[in-house]
């Protein structure tokens, strides 16, 4: 196994995927000269060619139309966006096209493209550069979104998004670009079939007294809780999401009946959020196994500010985490501490 960062599973993976099949491009905002605002597509310029690298004007709309036109041709394009909330320029290319030319045109044309974009906050990038509104593109039907949190997830399941038919957003969260962890030796080779299953959850961590469910930074954040609330005799089962849609109820309620109790971490809002449909959905598939509502821990309902300290504060935390995790155990009498 090799230790490598987030950021460098992305770009070894895009490559590897580029080599292995010449049908996959990639279009973008600065992605060619500059080599990327995070440098995921460092060298690819040189070693392709401007034919399948290109280098985008801004305008998101027209880039991301382009893009939906080549997939529905045969190619298979990765569109970057420079962060998530540009993506709101092209929310009808996203929504009204490609997510619905496969049904509209009865199956006669597919749609395999990836939207690669990072969001969140923690930055200081301001409340316009730090939102997290993956639950836009959640809620419609026709596309897929994932969500990695690990190296490891970022390079099987960009294969697996870049393979696939159907239209992929891809969500990286800023705040993993420098995280590390292991990968198989062999991970950006254009051979490696290891390819994530699109619409599978993992437990990332076995506990018996309560499930933590997350996705992308927050799972990471949220194994950081169960190895400090270990230390206190308190065990945390961890669930990574991974895949917001199709979202794999299954296993997280399959957790819930084994601990008996649930606390959702998420990095939007609490209002309508991914927590929301998570809530919603223990209660249908678990609700004869809880011994307690479920709980969620949200960043703060307000544009995101840029002061650092307010910042930290709107954002989920270790600390404001593991609160609500003993305050959800000492109300069904469960020991603490």
């Amino acid at each position: 196994m090799s230790v490598i960062t987030y950021r460098q599973a992305l770009r070894d993976t895009l490559r590897a995927e580029m080599v292995r099949d010449e049908n996959v491009l990639v279009i973008g905002e600065e992605i060619g000269v500059f080599e990327g605002s995070y440098k995921i597509t460092e060298g690819l310029l040189k070693e392709f060619g401007p034919k399948r690298v290109k280098d985008a004007p801004i305008a998101e709309e027209g880039f991301v139309g382009a893009a939906v036109g080549a997939a529905m041709l045969g190619l298979r394009p990765v569109v970057e966006l420079m962060t998530i909330n540009f993506s709101l320029i092209a929310i009808d290319q996203i929504v009204n096209h490609a997510a619905k030319i496969y049904g509209m045109f009865g199956g006669q044309t597919s749609v395999p493209m990836v939207i690669r974009t990072p969001g969140g906050g923690g930055q200081q990038l301001g409340a316009t550069h730090s939102q997290n509104i993956e639950l836009f593109y959640s809620f419609i039907p026709g596309l897929k979104v994932m969500a990695p949190s690990t190296p490891a997830e970022a390079s099987s399941m960009l294969r697996a998004a870049i393979r696939d038919d159907d239209p992929v957003l891809f969500l990286e969260n800023l705040g993993l670009y420098n995280s590390k962890g292991e990968v198989p030796d062999d991970y950006a080779e254009p051979e490696n079939d290891t390819v994530a299953t699109i619409g599978r959850a993992a437990v990332t961590r076995e506990g018996s007294d309560i499930t933590l469910i997350g996705y992308s930074r927050m799972a990471m954040v949220a194994e950081k809780v169960a190895e400090k609330l270990a230390e206190e005799d308190i065990s945390v089962e961890v669930v990574d999401l991974r895949s917001l849609r199709p979202l794999d109820r299954q296993t997280f309620v399959d957790s819930v009946k084994k601990t008996g109790a649930a606390v959702v971490c998420e990095d939007d809002w609490l209002t309508y959020g991914i927590g929301a449909e998570i809530a919603a959905s223990i209660q249908e598939g678990a609700f004869d196994y809880l011994d307690a509502p479920v709980r969620r821990v949200a960043m703060a309902e307000v544009p995101m500010p840029y002061a650092k300290p307010l910042e930290t504060a709107a954002l989920p935390s270790i600390e404001s985490i593991s609160t609500v995790i003993k305050e959800t155990l000492s109300a069904v009498g469960k020991r603490v501490g």
